[in-house]
């Protein structure tokens, strides 16, 4: 008269926990292919919708107070090197940029560096340590890297000529990417 049981069903509880368990153990899984996928790039090749296109125009003034119109270097290759002083890495590419700016002159170019979220006084100390002579240009409200789209520093552009865009290093240089540059904006 009695029913026997043959197997025991799963109280609604433990379904509960085997699918919270299955829930975590997916999540953490896709978290782990996608923390190896990002390890695998190089994060300074951001891709940029600048890149082929005319740069931004801007007219700032230097720390040593003239104007600067971009539109005026024109028919130039420029190096456009956006940077602070509170900025570490900015601190070890900077003697790069300055031997640049000597070593590539003679071939028209010109290296700007534009001053972000910085004091001119830490700025023309900074530019005096590392012996810049490129101008150093104030964008007090920051609209010159908003339209350049800078996220963090340091980034460069690299601008030929005909003021196209045609590359953007995202991160400290170094003297292999700053030499690539240079060398595809000189063509």
């Amino acid at each position: 008269m009695g029913t026997q049981v043959v197997g025991r069903a799963m109280p609604l509880a433990g379904h509960r926990r085997l699918a919270l368990l299955l829930g975590t153990m997916a999540g953490a899984a896709i978290f782990l292919v996608a923390l190896g996928v990002g390890f695998t790039r190089d994060p300074t090749l951001v891709s940029s919708p600048l890149v082929g296109r005319p740069a931004p125009a801007f007219t700032l003034v230097t720390l040593t107070g003239e104007t600067m119109d971009l539109s005026r270097l024109r028919g130039r290759p420029v190096v456009l090197n956006f940077w602070a002083s509170w900025c570490l890495p900015c601190r070890d590419e900077a003697p790069l940029l300055v031997a640049a700016d000597t070593g590539y002159r003679s071939q028209g170019l010109q290296v700007v560096g534009v001053i972000y979220q910085d004091s001119a006084a830490n700025a023309r100390a900074f530019m005096a340590r590392y012996g810049q002579t490129y101008p150093g240009l104030l964008d007090p409200d920051g609209r010159t890297a908003l339209n350049y789209g800078v996220f963090g520093i340091p980034e460069t552009f690299f601008i030929d000529r005909d003021g196209i865009i045609v590359t953007k290093k995202t991160g400290q240089l170094d003297a292999a990417s700053l030499r690539t540059g240079i060398e595809a904006i000189l063509k």
